[in-house]
């Protein structure tokens, strides 16, 4: 189990990004991988996404336009009030205790909400959204990385700072295989900062 400390600190930093994060503008590439993902969700005929780490819940309002059945879910509870200010059915949920019962969607979307989790805990959160996802489901997950990094990032312009876990595409590739199976990898090249990410790594994978 992910420390409460942990989750507290990025609890309280997202609150304080709510409105922020709630008024900025999608980037392209982002718009790009939903796109994408929603059209792959399409051609399969999935209805019933959970998105974990929904932030202010743009991406949830995304899919549920596209009539999906969304369920968002952050830590954070200012987050989740802008969910449910865009009427979306919203709840406040850490990503290693998922309290959906067994099979319960036919899609999971993850965008830059896993980079928070731990190495030693991240086998333990994809058993859970293993656990949650139909057979023959789809799981979007981005995050970024490039190196092989854990910790408080010192740069981080939230307060409290957040913890970040960072992977070699190769290591992540490794442990992501022991769950599902890699039905493609996008791999977008980032501004370098310092000893920062290189790259974003989006996975399109299946249960």
């Amino acid at each position: 189990m992910i420390s409460e400390k942990l989750k507290k600190q990025l609890s309280i930093a997202y609150d304080s990004q709510s409105n922020h994060r709630n008024d900025a503008e999608t980037q392209t590439w982002k718009i790009y991988e939903r796109s994408s993902f929603l059209q792959r969700l399409i051609n399969e005929e999935k209805n019933s996404l959970l998105e974990i780490g929904a932030g202010a819940g743009k991406d949830s309002d995304y899919f549920k336009t596209a009539n999906l059945n969304v369920h968002a879910t952050d830590l954070s509870e200012q987050m989740v009030e802008k969910c449910r200010e865009k009427g979306l059915n919203a709840s406040v949920m850490s990503f290693d205790e998922l309290t959906f019962e067994k099979d319960s969607f036919d899609a999971v979307w993850s965008l830059n909400c896993l980079l928070h989790v731990p190495k030693n805990n991240l086998r333990d959160v994809l058993k859970g959204v293993q656990h949650v996802l139909k057979t023959d489901g789809l799981f979007y997950m981005g995050v970024y990385g490039g190196i092989n990094q854990e910790g408080i990032w010192e740069n981080d312009f939230h307060e409290p700072k957040r913890f970040f876990s960072f992977y070699q595409d190769e290591d992540l590739e490794t442990v992501l295989e022991q769950y599902f199976t890699i039905e493609a990898f996008h791999k977008i090249p980032m501004s370098h900062v310092g000893n920062g990410p290189t790259h974003f790594q989006g996975f399109i994978l299946r249960k």
